[in-house]
Formats: C-alpha cells, structure tokens, sequence
C-alpha cells in the first residue's frame, strides 16, 4: 500500500513537471512566433511606405506636361497641326 502510494506520487510528480515544463516550452514559442510577426509587420510597413513613393514617383514622371516635354527635347516630336491629322476608321466584316 505505501509502495503503491509513493509510486502515486512519483507518477503525479512526474506529471505536474513535464505539465510546467510544456508550459514554459510553449510560452517560449509563442514569444518567439510573435517577434517574428512583428518582424513581419515592420517589413509589410517599409513596403507599403516604398509603394507610396513609387506611386508619387509614377504620378510625377507620367505628368502630361512632361511628357510632352521630354518628347519634344529629345525626339524632337512636335504636335501635328489639325490639317495634319489623318483619321482611320476601321470597317467591319
């Protein structure tokens, strides 16, 4: 009977450690998964903040008026007088 209790014991010992253990184990993990998630939160952040530059930048550089600009600095394209301008209608078959 004493031995059976103190095999009781042990058991339950045994059991309430490994419980604690897995406790700290898992807290352990979750610290680390949620460092990594901020990890990640703080790379979606700088990407978001680029995209926002690269639309101002897009925006900027497809401006009307420098694009007309540059295509007459550099390709020397001017624009066509109205008499100039031919109008192609396509017919359908």
């Amino acid at each position: 009977m004493v031995l059976a209790r103190w095999l009781l014991v042990a058991v339950l010992s045994a059991l309430v450690i490994g419980s604690g253990v897995a406790v700290v184990y898992v807290k352990h993990e979750n610290r680390k998964l949620f460092m990594e998630l901020q990890s990640f939160y703080k790379v979606r952040d700088q990407l978001d903040e680029e995209w926002g530059r690269l639309l101002l930048e897009q925006s900027t550089l497809a401006r009307q008026g420098r694009v007309e600009h540059l295509a007459h600095e550099r390709l020397g394209m001017v624009v066509p007088n109205p008499s100039e301008v031919v109008i192609i209608t396509l017919m359908k078959w």
